[in-house]
């Protein structure tokens, strides 16, 4: 009984969210005022996450567009014999036949504006709007992981474009966070870190304090609360271990310091997921820095590289399978017969890991030891010596090959990468043991990446990247797989 009457209030309350929903869209704009709106934001976030996607479907679906009407705009249109045709008398343009085309194509470009776009931008006009519209987006987003809906997904698409033009950089604003803060402000950087946890509040004002900086976009109408913020540490050098960055005390003076080491960078907002305010972010920094600080002349990060163990596994997995399936793992000469079949390891590689894996893993192959070695999360391997020195040279080499190889629709396949690639930068160097945290080696098998920012070549890589794919990067990573780019340079001048 209890749970019938549940049942019932919830059916309720979703049925006057709903009302309220169409009220929102359906009022003449000016009798939209704040307490209409108010009513839509407290309602929907009273609902469950099941009865949110009740609505967000009903929203996608029954306030979209018109497609009656646009085809018959279209075929209104068509039907038109265009200016300047040998249909008008002596080829001078009719200002009324003019009129008439004019009319339809605003007509088609009104029909084109799903229905929900008057939601979208009520709500932004309400002074808690574009935070509640950043939580319809994640959830949206989050309905979208359990299946792909055609409608939801253009629901997506449109609220995305809005955000991202109601979130251009002219509308945001650049503050360097500090000490002085408020505590609401800190307690937020600490909740919102998401490359390296901050352990403490010493922690937490050592990366705050002489030697570092912290710089976050914020937005008018979400005060308090960065969109975005990016952490900065003011070296020597290029930094090689995320330790040196988390653990230098004392830091060096700043006025000796020649590089800006970008080495977190951390969204607060789900419901931003794909807009690149990261880009913006980035950009501005650099310039503050070389303004505040000339001596600075060298930007670049020490970056995690999130997705290469779960691709070198899967690769080992598969690989170490198919060999056993062909039962060819002793005979090197057959495996050049097999079109799928790639043995990842150059045989020096091989040798050194069959010779070096002892009780910890077994295996009839190299690629079988290694994947054995790499697959449980006690990481035991890197408490030899001996299978740090078998397994450093070919986890370096398959890291380079990943980075600057492995591709999804000709680009990166590593997130961050691809971030930082597609906002100009390039791949510096690549660090070994640079990251010994537990998540350090569940990613990345503890490496780490440098990319550089040069500013002069900062739009130039970007575009290269975006129109061909092209990933610049130094000698030094190159050469871990030199001989394969090679072989591709001479098979495409054949």
């Amino acid at each position: 009984m209890e749970h019938g009457k549940e049942t019932l209030n919830h059916q309720r309350s979703f049925e006057v969210v709903r009302e309220s929903l169409h009220s929102v869209i359906s009022m003449n704009k000016t009798e939209v005022g704040d307490s209409v709106l108010n009513e839509f934001l407290e309602g929907y976030c009273s609902l469950s996450f099941e009865n949110r996607r009740k609505l967000l479907l009903t929203l996608a679906k029954e306030y979209d567009l018109n497609r009656a009407q646009v085809r018959e705009l279209i075929k209104q249109y068509l039907g038109l014999q265009p200016p300047g045709s040998e249909a008008q008398s002596g080829g001078v343009a009719d200002e009324g036949f003019l009129s008439t085309f004019y009319r339809i194509e605003r007509n088609l470009r009104h029909s084109l504006k799903p229905v929900y776009e008057t939601l979208f931008e009520r709500l932004n006009t309400h002074p808690e709007g574009l935070k509640f519209l950043t939580i319809i987006r994640a959830d949206i987003l989050s309905i979208l992981t359990e299946g792909n809906i055609a409608s939801l997904r253009a629901l997506d698409s449109y609220l995305k474009e809005k955000l991202t033009t109601w979130l251009s950089p002219a509308a945001l604003e650049l503050h360097q966070i500090t000490w002085d803060d408020p505590a609401s402000l800190l307690e937020k950087i600490v909740f919102y870190e998401a490359v390296h946890p901050i352990s403490n509040l010493i922690d937490l004002k050592r990366r705050l304090g002489v030697g570092r900086r912290c710089f976050g976009y914020f937005h008018s109408a979400i005060p308090r609360e960065p969109l975005i913020f990016i952490e900065v540490a003011l070296l020597k050098n290029i930094a090689e271990t995320i330790q040196e960055v988390l653990w230098d005390n004392p830091p060096i003076a700043e006025s000796e310091a020649t590089c800006a080491l970008f080495y977190s960078i951390s969204s607060t907002q789900p419901g931003l997921a794909g807009i690149n305010l990261g880009k913006f972010l980035i950009k501005r920094v650099i310039t503050l820095v070389k303004i505040d600080m000339p001596h600075i002349s060298v930007f670049a990060t020490l970056s995690p590289i999130p997705g290469f163990m779960q691709w070198l596994l899967s690769k080992l997995a598969s690989q170490s399978k198919l060999a056993k399936a062909e039962d060819i793992s002793r005979s090197p000469a057959d495996r050049s017969g097999l079109t799928f079949y790639e043995n990842i390891l150059e045989p020096e590689e091989e040798r050194a890991l069959i010779d070096s894996s002892g009780d910890l893993a077994s295996g009839k192959s190299g690629m079988e030891i290694m994947l054995n070695l790499l697959t449980p999360t006690t990481h035991e391997w890197t408490n030899s010596d001996k299978l740090l020195s078998a397994l450093k040279p070919p986890l370096m080499r398959l890291c380079a090959r990943y980075l600057l190889q492995e591709k999804k629709r000709g680009k990166a396949l590593d997130s961050v990468a691809n971030f930082h690639l597609q906002n100009g930068a390039m791949v510096q160097r690549i660090n070994w043991m640079a990251d010994q945290s537990e998540k350090g080696l569940n990613q990345s098998a503890g490496i780490m990446v440098n990319y550089v920012y040069r500013p002069e070549n900062i739009e130039e890589y970007a575009q290269l990247y975006f129109s061909k794919g092209h990933i610049h990067s130094s000698y030094d990573v190159k050469r871990y797989i030199q001989p394969v780019l090679e072989n591709e340079s001479k098979d495409s001048l054949l």
